[in-house]
């Protein structure tokens, strides 16, 4: 929002320079973004003077330019090439000497040079209207009366005001200081508290109002009072529509605001002034000499100020007439029934509205204005009256006009001033350290917080309804403590502490580890939004879109849900780096999933949130491209399952999970093409997921090469972590023995299964199974294939003989055979 310095000083009777202002504001709550100097017409006119045309001859090479010679007030007359049909000797007119730059835009310029018109030397320009922003005519060149005094600057002839505007960043709290009387009330504030000084706010004098014309008023009729519950109007007739002057148009310009004509620019100055949206329609079309308010049906067509079609929603509230919607309550204005300059007849709107059904509004057609920003975030429902008087009498002052009526308030519960009771012991605590009560009572009274009850132990107080966020004890304490100023608060040389134990095993250091360890294997985190778009999960076989939890008022459709799995942000990632043609990714992330339970009743008040909905936390791992970075030592392969499964087991490993209990079978998700699941055998739940991509996923995020995805549970793996510390075991000093063996297998049958009967056969001696050659081909039938796997054996406590190890692989050949029907080659 931009505060004019120049219009702040108005209210408030200072010598602070904007730099001064700047950081007094952003040390009481008030961040400044920004200052910049700004001129009424870009430019600020500079090297641009009041001239005398001395003589004017056709150019000898054109038919439309002349040659002229300019009295500018200097040394001697300027050379100068012009093209205006109207250019004449003798006339006065504002020419741009060399140097002036031309604004043709906020941004765009050009420069004035010395230069030449086909063989004639030119040493400036005679201006339009509109090539200095003085005007839109661009029928000729300004003539200026016979009076206009040569020489002079044309800055000071058209009194070019210069200002400052301070650009303040308003958080949501901040609904009292969206306007130049609010930021008037912190510097006032501020500068009593701090500076002992007894400043107070220059409010305009606001005299009653008199009707005088005795024609009918418009008449108001509230149907949705929950979402208006204050609605002041009043009635003018006989004004004049014009332009506005020009200390009104200037104020405006300063603040970012074009000047339409003086009604509108009445109710935008107002607005800037007191923080309070007014809206003036034209009378004569409020058909029915009506205006309610009330919400229209769902998908009624409504066109606004700028042409646009909307479709309205039935949650948004309407200022209507006896037949059709007139404006987007505390949003935007229709095209029918604004003030224009043929308006005789206007009707003045100060409401408050319910500040979330305008934000809603304003989210659901995507339309940010100077009222919806104010209205949403809380305006003061007790200034209704002022502004209309305030505004009233302005349009009084600059198009005329007759009140007409009493003043209409519709205002059937009035919202009263909250009232908060402070004790004094936790306010310093709060603060950290006593600080004067003067500086206390100060503080507030200029905040316009009244002192309803003091005794030794504390205060009663009453709020202001303009600060709509305080109403809590510790609400208060931040609004003293951001007068007093943070920065007076000063830090106590001590240092407390305390010892505490956190549960082990430690969430934090488990994930660092695993990152850690990823990280050094040439993975790169990344770390995605939870909201995603349902688009994802519909009609999709894995995630169901009902188990969606979905936002109430999404930013966009892009961002309307909560996310089921890491899966589809990671391929976004994924995507986009391919796009900048990073080819080779390595990628893991740790995030939570949502999800919604099934309950019987979702809409029961009474369930638990914890029992409606789920998050769970994840470790997502993608590959694609190749495993390592090219090199002149190295072969280069691209990613494939094996690499990734390497990964993942490693990681469980180095997460002590007991493998022996986790079975593995062939992937259940529909997104991978080929893949398997990790599974704890007694419990059934799944820890893991890991595999390669199918079509249709890398269809559905537009990847067009192959993606391994890796999905690990992770709080299940830190729920069954275990609470034994590690503990150091000696090395045995016995050898192991391997055996091989050359196993003939049904295709169907995995290592995995090989594996689980191994371990089970012999559990004391074995140490190690692993698989180090497959065969399928010549020799072997289709249905079948060849493993070659390897046993190694120890015993901890002696040398194994033959017989031993004999006997132990026996058992091995006999179960494979009997279990999983191996045949020995």
């Amino acid at each position: 929002m931009k505060i004019s310095y120049k219009w702040l000083k108005e209210y408030v009777d200072t010598e602070l320079t904007p730099e001064e202002l700047d950081d007094l504001l952003t040390f009481s709550g008030l961040e400044i973004e920004g200052i910049e100097k700004v001129e009424t017409i870009k430019g600020g006119l500079e090297h641009v003077v009041i001239a005398q045309v001395l003589t004017c001859v056709p150019h000898p090479d054109s038919d439309h330019l002349h040659i002229t010679t300019v009295d500018v007030g200097g040394e001697r007359p300027l050379d100068i090439v012009c093209g205006a049909p109207n250019v004449a000797a003798g006339q006065k007119v504002v020419c741009a000497q060399i140097g002036t730059k031309i604004y043709t835009s906020d941004t765009e310029f050009y420069e004035i040079k010395k230069g030449k018109l086909r063989g004639a030397v030119s040493e400036g320009m005679l201006c339009a209207a509109d090539e200095l922003q003085l005007g839109n005519s661009h029928d000729g060149i300004m003539v200026l009366p016979d009076d206009a005094p040569v020489g002079m600057p044309a800055k000071e002839y058209f009194h070019v005001e210069e200002d400052y505007t301070l650009e303040v960043a308003i958080t949501a709290n901040r609904s009292d200081a969206t306007s130049h009387i609010g930021v008037a009330r912190d510097v006032v504030a501020v500068l009593n508290t701090r500076n002992d000084k007894n400043l107070h706010i220059n409010w305009p004098e606001v005299a009653e109002l008199k009707s005088v014309n005795k024609a009918k008023p418009i008449q108001v009729r509230v149907e949705a009072p929950e979402l208006c519950p204050r609605y002041t109007g009043l009635t003018i007739r006989n004004v004049k529509v014009q332009e506005s002057p020009d200390w009104l148009q200037n104020k405006l310009r300063t603040v970012g605001i074009r000047p339409i004509n003086n009604v509108v620019d009445v109710t935008n100055f107002v607005l800037m002034e007191v923080g309070q949206p007014m809206h003036a329609f034209d009378a004569d079309k409020i058909d029915g000499g009506q205006v309610v308010v009330k919400c229209l049906p769902q998908d009624t067509p409504f066109v606004t100020l700028d042409g646009v079609e909307r479709k309205l929603d039935a949650r948004d509230l309407m200022i209507c007439n006896e037949k059709e919607g007139m404006c987007i309550a505390g949003v935007f204005g229709g095209e029918k029934s604004g003030v224009t300059m043929n308006t005789t007849n206007i009707f003045l709107e100060s409401a408050y509205f319910n500040p979330v059904s305008i934000r809603k509004t304003s989210k659901r057609h995507g339309l940010k204005t100077d009222a919806s920003f104010r209205y949403e975030r809380g305006c003061d429902p007790n200034i209704t009256i002022w502004a209309i008087r305030r505004a009233a009498l302005l349009i009084q002052q600059l198009a005329g006009g007759e009140i007409c009526g009493d003043m209409i308030d519709l205002y059937p519960k009035p919202i009263e001033r909250a009232e908060v009771e402070i004790n004094f012991r936790r306010v310093f605590d709060l603060i950290g350290k006593e600080i004067p009560m003067d500086a206390v009572r100060t503080a507030l009274t200029s905040l316009d917080i009244e002192i309803v009850k003091e005794d030794k132990d504390g205060m009663l107080l009453r709020i202001p309804t303009c600060k709509v966020d305080v109403y809590r004890e510790c609400d208060v304490v931040e609004e003293i403590m951001r007068i007093y100023g943070y920065n007076n608060i000063t830090f106590d040389e001590r240092l407390s502490s305390c010892l505490s134990y956190g549960k082990k095993p430690n969430p934090r250091k488990l994930q660092n580890i695993v990152s850690d360890y990823l990280t050094n294997n040439g993975f790169s985190e990344i770390m995605n939004n939870s909201l995603t778009k349902a688009e994802y999960y519909e009609g999709n076989k894995d995630f169901a879109a009902e188990a969606c939890v979905n936002i109430l008022n999404p930013l966009s459709k892009e961002l309307n849900v909560m996310r089921q799995t890491l899966l589809y942000c990671g391929m976004e990632c994924i995507v986009r780096n391919l796009n900048y043609k990073i080819r080779d990714q390595k990628l893991y992330e740790f995030g939570r999933s949502y999800y919604k339970n099934n309950v019987e009743n979702p809409t029961d008040e009474n369930i638990p949130v914890t029992k409606k909905y789920s998050e769970v936390q994840h470790l997502s791992i993608f590959m694609t491209g190749a495993q390592m970075s090219e090199s002149w030592k190295i072969k280069t392969e691209d990613t494939d399952f094996y690499y990734l499964k390497s990964h993942v087991l490693n990681i469980l490993n180095r997460m002590r999970v007991n493998m022996s209990r986790i079975q593995i079978v062939p992937a259940t998700e529909h997104y991978y093409a080929e893949g398997l699941d990790l599974v704890f055998r007694d419990s059934k739940k799944q820890i893991a997921s890991l595999g390669r991509l199918g079509k249709e996923t890398l269809k559905l995020m537009d990847c067009k090469q192959d993606v391994f995805y890796a999905d690990i549970n992770w709080d299940l793996v830190l729920k069954t972590y275990p609470d034994k510390e590690v503990t150091y075991t000696e090395i045995a000093k016995f050898p192991e023995v391997r055996r091989d063996l050359a196993l003939l297998i049904d295709q169907k049958v995995t290592f995995a299964e090989i594996e689980q009967v191994a371990y089970n056969t012999e559990k004391k001696l074995l140490r190690r199974v692993s698989l180090f050659d497959v065969y399928e081909g010549k020799g072997v039938a289709e249905d079948k294939k060849s493993y070659a796997v390897n046993f190694i054996l120890q015993d901890k406590d002696k040398t194994l003989n033959d017989k031993q190890i004999e006997s132990v692989m026996a058992k091995l050949q006999k179960n494979l055979e009997t279990q999983l029907g191996a045949q020995i080659r």
